[in-house]
């Protein structure tokens, strides 16, 4: 089997000749190739390059194309940090008021110079790479976390407590339409599977019932559209995700990037074989500042349990940091094709 097919036979539940494996890996890709996040984030060329390399070092299975987290945000207008050194990042949201979300108008994110460069960087690794390795187009944030960019974290989390229901509901459909759009247009480079992160709703910010009422349904409008466009999708949401994983599968995605501290026991009891789990390694302390023993020791560990179900991705939890240790990556990866 080449990468793209041990991918697809995780996602339909068959046996896979080996462990696949697909990384969150963009920051140390770009550093190990000599880039800043500045020069990674501007050109296309560069992105697919970093990956292409990455790929012939680590030999994995799967691309996950990333930029980062703040490319939807400043798509719909909330201003935006491009450090050098670092992805981009937001501080503060740029709707002032929930109510004014009645008057914004319709997002056109196509027209977002970020957003066109990562489409073209997934377009020239899918017709590099032609079915031999898996493409991932991430689709940056879910509707519930562009909304929290848009307000900023902390209002957005007052609005969930005292705002009016209307406007929290109809600045959620706002970013649902911003969400689609970037996933139609992923779609249309022909990669393999797309995704969004939606980790402020997680448990660690905001209870379950909050989750089903104002995140899973707008998930699943996302995960429908992809579906509709012919695509796999994953969601991701970081943190201890155990209280809200039956709440997840209700939005239809077909694999759910987990973090390690969701307990690995639970999540298999809890997809009982019928989606994909990719994850969950610590990318900090275990892949970043353990030792290759530690690495070892993790990921056969973490093999172990899972070695009963066919659906299974190896990855971090969450965006590996671009400090690891090429010989921590390696070790990862050895111990899974050799397991």
């Amino acid at each position: 089997m080449n990468g793209y097919q041990r991918i697809e036979a995780a996602l339909k539940g068959l046996q896979p000749d080996k462990t696949p494996i697909m990384l969150h890996c963009f920051m140390m890709a770009a550093r190990e190739h000599g880039l800043t996040m500045e020069q990674y984030r501007n050109n296309p060329k560069l992105i697919a390059e970093c990956f292409i390399a990455s790929v012939d070092k680590y030999k994995y299975d799967g691309i996950l194309v990333d930029i980062d987290t703040a490319t939807l945000a400043g798509a719909v207008g909330v201003h935006v940090d491009f450090p050098i050194h670092d992805p981009a990042r937001t501080h503060i949201g740029n709707l002032i008021n929930l109510y004014d979300c009645r008057s914004l108008k319709p997002a056109k994110v196509e027209n977002y110079k970020y957003i066109q460069i990562w489409l073209e960087a997934v377009r020239l690794l899918k017709e590099y790479y032609k079915g031999e390795v898996y493409i991932r187009g991430n689709c940056d944030q879910a509707p519930f976390s562009l909304a929290s960019m848009m307000r900023g974290i902390q209002n957005w989390m007052l609005d969930l407590m005292i705002g009016e229901d209307e406007q929290i509901q109809s600045l959620l459909e706002y970013c649902t339409d911003a969400s689609s759009q970037f996933i139609k247009l992923m779609a249309q480079t022909g990669c393999d599977m797309v995704s969004n992160g939606d980790s402020p709703a997680g448990p660690e910010l905001i209870s379950p019932e909050m989750y089903l009422k104002y995140a899973m349904p707008y998930e699943k409008k996302i995960v429908e559209v992809a579906h509709q466009a012919g695509v796999a999708y994953t969601l991701h949401i970081c943190g201890n995700t155990d209280v809200i994983l039956e709440h997840m599968l209700l939005t239809g995605s077909d694999a759910y990037e987990l973090d390690y501290k969701t307990d690995i026991t639970k999540i298999l009891n809890t997809f009982q074989n019928n989606v994909t789990l990719i994850g969950n390694i610590d990318p900090s302390g275990v892949l970043a500042l353990g030792t290759t023993a530690d690495v070892q020791k993790i990921t056969g560990e973490l093999l172990s349990v899972c070695k009963n179900t066919n659906r299974f991705i190896l990855n971090a939890g969450c965006a590996i940091p671009p400090n690891t240790p090429p010989e921590n990556m390696k070790m990862m990866i050895d111990t899974a094709r050799n397991s």
